[in-house]
């Protein structure tokens, strides 16, 4: 066995990965809340616990889903009250998942990560989510407008507060990530950039380099390239398509995951945040946490999807 299995922890399987360089263990399949307003609470908490029950412990939300646009009832905050909502009806989930949200996007302005939005953010989340803690808290987009040691002091002051175990950051840069972090004393355990086979920027632009420079955990976005990897020619792209099928005969599963899979197999170790709510599509989506590919099928998919490899 390689010393590079397992970077992370001889005991962690290869399905799960440590948080950064915290204690925190999570499935190497996350579910993601950016579609999950709007159902019931039983229909959300069943959503919830199906997650759960494959291993899928992360849970990703934001303060921005749910926003529909101005109005009266913009639905800012909506994902969050109807997880909080859950967690009110059944607390016993709150033990079994990773709790993750993120905030700075703030409409119409649109972003602002300065001191007093920031710290207002994290705490209008713990309202809304009825916790006492998030276990990751992010800065889900970059505000150009803040400079970096503001941004830092307003993130250790929730840390010291208890009011967050953990942080960390969304669509920065390798370049805005280590500005942040020359001011973050206890810096951060992870980033989340957008990852798939049809969006490949992470593998060429420094992110997951820093990623594994640093270790931080990836937590990939729209890893499913917002389902045009699960559409009948993805898009225009039949060689992809006939690719991926390719490989998931050879596994026995299906493209969703195998298309998953690819992404999980970056060393950099990323977890990869689904967005389905259909509750087959959760269970048959977490099966990629135990399919392994190897170098030749990923980079056959890699080049499928249209990349140049010389």
């Amino acid at each position: 066995m390689s010393k590079f299995d397992d970077l992370a922890s001889d005991s962690i399987p290869s399905s799960h990965r440590q948080l950064g360089s915290s204690d925190l263990v999570v499935g190497s399949v996350a579910f993601g809340c950016w579609r999950f307003a709007g159902a019931s609470i039983a229909d959300a908490q069943a959503r919830i616990e199906t997650a759960l029950d494959v291993g899928a412990n992360l849970v990703d939300t934001a303060d921005i889903y749910g926003y529909g646009g101005p109005g009266p009832d913009d639905g800012f905050g909506a994902a969050e009250s109807l997880l909080g909502e859950v967690l009110a009806a059944t607390p016993s989930l709150r033990d079994r998942m990773v709790l993750a949200t993120k905030g700075g996007i703030c409409p119409p302005t649109p972003y602002d990560s300065g001191g007093v939005a920031l710290i207002g953010a994290c705490n209008a989340s713990l309202r809304r989510l009825g916790v006492d803690v998030i276990d990751l808290y992010q800065v889900h987009r970059p505000d150009l407008l803040a400079h970096p040691e503001e941004v830092a002091a307003a993130l250790s002051e929730l840390l010291e507060s208890g009011k967050v175990r953990h942080l960390g950051v969304s669509n920065y840069t390798p370049w805005q990530a280590a500005s942040l972090l020359r001011y973050l004393p206890r810096g951060i355990v992870s980033i989340q950039p957008e990852f798939s086979l049809l969006h490949q920027d992470p593998i060429d632009d420094g992110v997951l380099d820093q990623a594994m420079e640093l270790g931080l955990t990836p937590l990939a976005w729209s890893p499913l390239a917002g389902g045009r990897l699960t559409s009948s020619d993805i898009g225009g792209r039949p060689e992809l398509a006939r690719a991926l099928d390719q490989v998931a005969e050879a596994h026995g599963t299906d493209r969703d995951v195998v298309a998953l899979a690819a992404v999980l197999a970056h060393p950099s170790r990323p977890v990869a945040i689904i967005g389905t709510q259909n509750l087959g599509r959760i269970r048959r989506q977490a099966a990629a946490m135990h399919v392994s590919l190897s170098k030749a099928e990923v980079y056959g998919l890699l080049a499928a999807a249209g990349r140049t490899l010389p």
